[in-house]
């Protein structure tokens, strides 16, 4: 069944795909350009997003919490992380996807259309849902193509994680600071660790968090959730009050290969999210601001999204990872120890020199950087 014409198709009404279109309807140059934004499902997720940022913020009226002090455990170091001119910030999705979803409904140019996009026809140029095809001039896709995971060339390894919501009945967290990685309750031979979002003294997120090759089971995440309260914080006096898990492909996978004249991929789709980390609430907020320039200068709106440079650094520090899973906690005591925490968000932002770039690769060096140096560049 053919559906109606559109200039623009959003695919996908998640982190990316709801702020381009609050960012498209708050444009005086869209106004009048029909748009849509389509997905299966407009319910608001059970998840969390956290972002570091100097000063006020577009987003601070949204936030659970903020921080300006940081924790890094290892089995070697207690590392106070002092972030200002930087705040560690929270937003909570469930929070970020009504807000958008209300603000987007009343500027009354973008509808929303609940129906899944099978393909994209570049003939036609129409989407193809299960309802209805849609026709635009161009389609924002959020849509992951599964096919990085076969791919021999490039690496990648899984940001997977359960968290607990949890309140406890003794003080024991410490609410002006938040937990980056404890790495005292360990798995065999696998990065994982321990991160903390405290929101009170009693009340706080607890994340076991793996960035591994391989995924596991959800018994796995509670047994060392459990080990955590008991050898750590130790309590058994707490309740859970709500739980997300999630799994985040961390990859060098060119996904923005797949821009075309039609097409701008976007989200996770696009290779958004920062291959090293897993983050990226303020990767999306970069790239959207670089498509509405683009437009507006008429260039494709997918042109030069991806910073080849980092993309670089990132697939080494992935090749690293993935064939030697369980030096994690070594690699990263090492990232945190010999860089302070604003050479850190700088280098992860993507906004350092080539001098700051050489003095963060050579606090983690070792034989086997060489190693994934010579496997990625060359």
């Amino acid at each position: 069944m053919l559906g109606p014409r559109y200039f623009y198709v959003i695919i996908g009404g998640g982190l990316a795909g709801l702020q381009l279109a609050r960012q498209l309807s708050r444009d005086v140059f869209f106004k009048g350009k029909r748009i849509a934004i389509i997905d299966s499902d407009f319910s608001l997720p059970i998840k969390t997003w956290c972002f570091w940022e100097k000063g006020k913020g577009k987003w601070d009226a949204l936030l659970t919490k903020s921080w300006s002090r940081g924790k890094f455990i290892s089995s070697e170091k207690n590392i106070d992380l002092q972030l200002p001119p930087y705040r560690y910030k929270m937003i909570k999705a469930a929070d970020y996807h009504q807000k958008l979803q209300e603000e987007i409904k009343l500027s009354g140019d973008i509808e929303f259309i609940t129906d899944e996009i099978q393909n994209i026809d570049p003939v036609t140029m129409k989407a193809k849902g299960r309802k209805k095809s849609y026709g635009a001039t161009h389609f924002f896709d959020s849509r992951v193509d599964p096919s990085y995971q076969e791919s021999k060339k490039h690496t990648t390894i899984f940001q997977h994680f359960k968290g607990w919501e949890v309140e406890t009945t003794d003080p024991i967290f410490t609410p002006d600071a938040f937990t980056m990685m404890d790495y005292r309750i360990k798995y065999p031979d696998a990065t994982a660790f321990t991160y903390i979002l405290p929101y009170t003294p009693n009340k706080a997120l607890v994340e076991y968090t793996f960035f591994s090759p391989f995924l596991t089971e959800d018994k796995v995440y509670d047994e060392m959730l459990q080990d955590y309260f008991k050898k750590i914080l130790k309590t058994k006096d707490f309740q859970i009050k709500s739980t997300e898990t999630g799994v985040i492909p961390m990859t060098d996978y060119p996904f923005d290969n797949a821009n075309t004249r039609l097409v701008t991929k976007i989200g996770t789709g696009g290779g958004w999210v920062k291959p090293s980390t897993g983050y990226s609430f303020k990767n999306t907020e970069k790239r959207i601001a670089k498509i509405i320039e683009n437009i507006k200068s008429g260039r494709l709106p997918g042109e030069h999204l991806i910073n080849n440079k980092f993309r670089k650094y990132d697939a080494i520090f992935l090749d690293v990872l993935a064939k030697n899973n369980q030096k994690g906690e070594g690699i990263f005591t090492k990232f945190y120890s010999k860089n302070s925490p604003q050479e850190i968000f700088k280098y992860l932002d993507e906004e350092t020199s080539v001098s700051e770039d050489l003095k963060i690769m050579l606090s983690l060096y070792s034989f086997d950087f060489v190693l994934s140096f010579f496997r990625k560049v060359f």
